[in-house]
C-alpha cells in the first residue's frame, strides 16, 4: 500500500481528501493538529513518531526531520542502490506529500505581534519535506494548495492511484514557488522587524542588500499597453495595494486600466473631503473636492469634459446612486471607489462593459517602498508620502495668500505630486481648471496649463511640482490673472522669481519639498 504524508495548517478540504485517499488504499502518516483532525473524523492515520520510531522534541520544532521521512521522499525508484538502502534501513517509500506551512503570513499581519511569536511560526520541517518531495518529483507527488485536492483525487481515481509525470512536475513547480514566497515573507520580516530592532548604528543601510519582492500572478491580461504586447498582473507578497481590488462588474481589467486606476486611487485617497478624480493616460484631467460626492464629480468632469471621454474615475467615498446616475451618461472605462451602494450598482451594471472596482481608500502616509522595473533590474525608493500642510510652507512674497487661496494651494499641491513631471496645475475653489503634464520644460507645462484653463485661469492658483528655473513662467501667468503660486523653491534664481511675483502682486509660498513623478 502506498504511503501519503499529511501535515497542514490550512485544514480546508482535508478530511474529504484524506477519506478519498484512504479509499484508494493509501496509508496516511500525519502530525499534530492534522492527525487530531483526521482521527476525530474517522480517518485512520499513523502518528509521525510511530512511523519514525522517534518522538517529537523541542516543543514540536523537530518531528519530521528524520531519515525515515526524507529517505522515503528522496529515494529514486529507478535506482537499485537507493531501494536497497531503504530496505536495509527499514525506510518505507512515501509516494504523496500533502503539506502547507505554518501560518507565518497571517501571524505577522496581527496587530502588535511579537518577534518571538513570529519566529515560532517559521516552519522548518514543512519546507524541508516540500523540497525533498519536489526534488524527487518523478516519483513523488507534492500538494501545497487545498484547491488542488479535488483534481488530484480525480486523477488518482481515474488512473489507478498514479499521477502523471506532467502533473507531478507542475505540482513540484508550485511547491518550489510556495516555499520561495514563504522564505521571501520571512526575509522581509527580518528586514522590517528583526534587523531594525537593533541599534540604528548596527544597520548597514536603509535598503537591504537583497530584496525579495516575490510576485504571484493575479491575472493574465488581454494585452499590454498595445494589442501586440502580451501582459499579466502580478501582486507582491499580498501587500496593501491593488491586490485588494474586488471587481463587481464589467470586462477584465487591461494593462492600461490598472496603471490608470492606481493614480485615481492615490489622488482620491490624498484628499479628505469627498473627492472625484478623472484620469487619462496616468494623468488627471479633472480633480475636485466638495461637500458631496455628486458635486465633486460634476466639478471634476467640468474641468475637462473632452478628455473625460473614455477615462478612469476614482472616488474616496462609497459611490451613491445620485453620483452613479450622473456618471452613467459618460463613456467610462473604470470606476474605482471604496464601495458601491446597492442602488449605484443597479444603475452602473446596466452598462455592460463598465468595470466597477472596489478598493480600500489609499493611505498616503503609509510607509512602503516604490519599485520601478528597468531592463535588468529595479529602481527602489521610499514612496513619496509627504502631505503638505500650511505650517510646512514659507510665504516668500510681499502679498500673503488669503484663506481661500490657502485652501486651493494645499489642494493643488496634494494633486500635482501625481501628475507626470514637469507638472503644473491650476486650481480654483476645490477644482482643477488646467493641467500641464509631462513636458520637457516648465514654461511649456505652464503654457499648456493656461491654454487648458482659458478664462478659468483668472483668480486661480498655480501649483508646480518643482522650482521655476526662470521668471518666464511667472511673467506668463501674470497676464492671465493667476493670484498665487505654490512651489518647492530651491532655484538659484529664486530671487528673480519672487521679484516677478511681487511686481505682479502674486502671492507665492515655498514648501521645501519637490514632487517629481516620472
Amino acid at each position: 500500500m502506498p504511503y501519503v504524508l499529511m501535515s497542514v495548517s490550512d485544514k480546508k478540504g482535508l478530511v474529504s481528501f484524506a477519506q478519498g485517499l484512504e479509499t484508494l488504499g493509501f496509508k496516511i502518516i500525519s502530525t499534530g493538529g492534522t492527525l487530531k483532525t483526521l482521527v476525530e473524523n474517522g480517518v485512520s492515520a499513523i502518528p509521525i513518531d510511530t512511523f519514525t520510531g522517534f518522538p517529537e522534541i523541542l516543543d514540536g520544532r523537530v518531528k519530521t526531520l528524520h531519515p525515515k521521512i526524507h529517505g522515503g521522499l528522496l529515494a529514486r525508484r529507478d535506482e537499485a542502490a537507493h531501494i536497497e538502502t531503504c530496505e536495509y534501513h527499514g525506510i518505507e517509500l512515501i509516494d504523496l506529500v500533502i503539506v502547507n506551512l505554518y501560518p507565518f503570513e497571517s501571524t505577522i499581519k496581527k496587530e502588535n505581534v511579537s518577534i518571538e511569536e513570529a519566529i515560532e511560526n517559521i516552519d522548518i520541517g514543512g519546507p524541508s519535506m516540500l523540497r525533498s518531495a519536489s526534488k524527487n518529483y518523478r516519483s513523488v507527488g507534492v500538494v501545497v494548495n487545498p484547491d488542488r485536492y479535488e483534481s488530484i483525487l480525480k486523477e488518482l481515481q481515474n488512473s489507478g492511484g498514479e499521477l502523471s509525470l506532467k502533473t507531478k512536475a507542475n505540482l513540484a513547480r508550485e511547491a518550489f514557488y510556495h516555499t520561495a514566497r514563504y522564505d521571501s515573507l520571512i526575509a522581509g520580516f527580518f528586514d522590517d522587524r528583526v534587523v531594525t530592532s537593533f541599534e540604528e548604528g548596527d544597520v548597514d543601510s536603509h535598503f537591504s542588500t537583497i530584496l525579495s519582492p516575490f510576485l504571484r500572478k493575479s491575472a493574465d491580461l488581454r494585452y499590454g499597453e498595445n494589442p501586440h504586447q502580451r501582459a499579466a498582473f502580478y501582486t507582491m507578497n499580498d501587500r496593501f495595494g491593488l491586490s485588494d481590488m474586488k471587481q463587481y462588474h464589467g470586462k477584465p481589467l487591461s494593462f492600461n486600466n490598472i496603471a490608470d486606476l492606481e493614480i485615481a486611487w492615490k489622488i482620491s485617497g490624498s484628499l479628505s473631503l469627498p473627492c472625484a478624480v478623472v484620469i487619462k493616460h496616468m494623468n488627471p484631467c479633472g480633480v475636485a473636492q466638495a461637500d458631496t460626492l455628486l458635486d465633486a464629480y460634476n466639478k471634476a468632469y467640468e474641468a475637462d469634459p473632452v478628455s473625460a471621454f473614455g477615462s478612469i474615475i476614482g472616488f474616496n467615498r462609497e459611490l451613491d446612486a445620485s453620483t452613479a446616475k450622473a456618471l452613467s451618461d459618460l463613456f467610462v472605462e473604470v470606476v474605482v471607489a471604496p464601495s458601491f451602494s446597492d442602488e449605484a450598482l443597479s444603475i452602473l451594471t446596466q452598462k455592460l462593459n463598465l468595470r466597477l472596482i472596489a478598493l480600500p481608500v489609499y493611505e498616503p502616509t503609509m510607509s512602503d517602498l516604490h519599485y520601478r522595473f528597468v531592463t535588468g533590474g529595479f529602481l527602489v525608493q521610499e514612496s513619496d508620502t509627504f502631505q503638505v500642510r500650511q505650517t510646512d510652507c514659507e510665504v516668500v512674497t510681499e502679498v500673503k495668500p488669503s484663506v481661500k487661496q490657502w485652501h486651493d494651494l494645499l489642494f493643488g499641491y496634494s494633486v500635482v505630486k501625481y501628475v507626470k513631471s514637469n507638472a503644473v496645475l491650476l486650481t480654483s475653489e476645490g477644482q482643477t481648471v488646467g493641467v500641464g503634464a509631462g513636458q520637457m520644460s516648465r514654461v511649456d507645462a505652464v503654457e499648456i496649463c493656461l491654454r487648458k484653463a482659458g478664462k478659468k485661469a483668472e483668480g486661480a492658483v498655480l501649483s508646480s511640482d518643482a522650482f521655476f528655473p526662470f521668471r518666464d513662467s511667472i511673467d506668463l501667468i501674470a497676464k492671465t490673472g493667476v493670484t498665487a503660486v505654490i512651489q518647492p523653491g530651491g532655484s538659484r534664481r529664486d530671487s528673480e522669481v519672487i521679484e516677478a511675483c511681487n511686481e505682479a502682486g502674486i502671492a507665492m509660498v515655498f514648501t521645501g519639498k519637490r514632487h517629481f513623478f516620472h
